[in-house]
């Protein structure tokens, strides 16, 4: 009982920071976001009966720690759903920089979740798995169905998952990023923005953005689609700024980053930056114009990836294995 599975890593556009339930990963409200390619996470799983525990590895490296704990609690939901109790061996390789803010706990999750589900010889929906997914990561969720994604808020899995918002804009979006490592961990930013005294204001206009957003997609609008990320970039930022341990996770770099897609704006560039949690920063520019954008972020001293809209997280052949 062994499979390999391929996931690529979010970008928030309209993100999230709280969760209601840290086991289930309920989040306090809806997010979006698109699935950047090529960057992805490979993972192989195999159910065995002859091992005596469960292993788990990343990057080459065993996972310790909260690390391991989350990755249990996802293999044991998968395990009650299919009725097992075979150990497992899971190992997993990203192909872009991890714990710099682009996602990889999205799509090791997503991964693992597509993987985990085929070894164990479940039959899911892609909602279904994306549930699933989302026990290891809520981000997770949306990798897995790829594209521009939106993961619903609810209290149960039949409600809290993800669907792809089908737009033209899946072709004409790139992705310049702009690497600058600062290690920060998502699950102390959730519980920083859920203790700001700006959280409750941040909930309450949240609604009126995810529905701008979502309109947004429907008519193929670059401009407001990106605009309103970049904007909501800003705001989650001020929420988990201003908790009780008053984070800055960006770095000048960062900063340089923002002034020079604003100036590219002022130049005619449809560029537009988001920050998830980190100093990394991806600028989403319309098709076209991403050498001229990336050529102004590298010559800050900053290094560049050039990405894509990705697919949704996939099974694998055998041949394409870790082990």
């Amino acid at each position: 009982m062994k499979a390999t599975a391929r996931a690529h890593p979010i970008q928030g556009l309209l993100k999230y920071h709280g969760l209601r339930d840290e086991e289930a990963r309920f989040p306090y409200h809806d997010s979006i976001s698109l699935c950047t390619a090529p960057s992805h996470t490979r993972t192989t799983v195999s159910f065995d009966a002859d091992l005596d525990n469960d292993s788990y590895v990343i990057d080459g490296e065993p996972v310790e720690g909260r690390g391991e704990e989350r990755i249990a609690g996802l293999v044991d939901h998968v395990r009650d759903l299919a009725d097992l109790d075979s150990p497992v061996r899971l190992e997993s390789e990203n192909d872009f920089p991890t714990n710099v803010g682009l996602g990889s706990s999205s799509s090791g999750f997503a991964a693992a979740a597509v993987a985990l589900c085929a070894a164990a010889e479940l039959d899911c929906s892609r909602g279904e798995l994306s549930a699933i997914a989302r026990r290891g990561s809520s981000s997770a969720a949306r990798a897995v169905t790829g594209g521009f994604s939106h993961l619903s808020a609810g209290v149960n899995d039949a409600d809290c998952r993800s669907e792809r918002i089908e737009t033209a804009l899946d072709e004409r979006t790139k992705v310049v990023v702009g690497l600058v490592p600062a290690y920060k961990e998502t699950e102390d930013a959730h519980r920083e923005a859920a203790r700001s005294h700006m959280f409750d204001a941040r909930l309450a206009h949240v609604h009126g953005e995810l529905a701008e957003l979502r309109d947004a997609l429907y008519e193929d609008d670059f401009e407001r689609t990106f605009s309103l990320a970049e904007r909501d970039s800003l705001s989650l930022a001020a929420t988990t700024m201003t908790g009780p341990d008053g984070w800055v996770y960006w770095r000048p770099e960062t900063l340089r980053i923002f002034d020079t897609v604003r100036d590219l704006r002022e130049e005619g560039v449809p560029a537009y930056f988001s920050v998830d949690t980190g100093a990394s920063v991806y600028v989403n520019v319309e098709e076209g114009y991403e050498e001229r954008v990336e050529r102004a972020i590298s010559d800050l001293g900053v290094e560049t990836r050039v990405w894509e809209v990705g697919g949704p997280a996939e099974e694998l052949d055998e041949s394409e294995g870790l082990f």
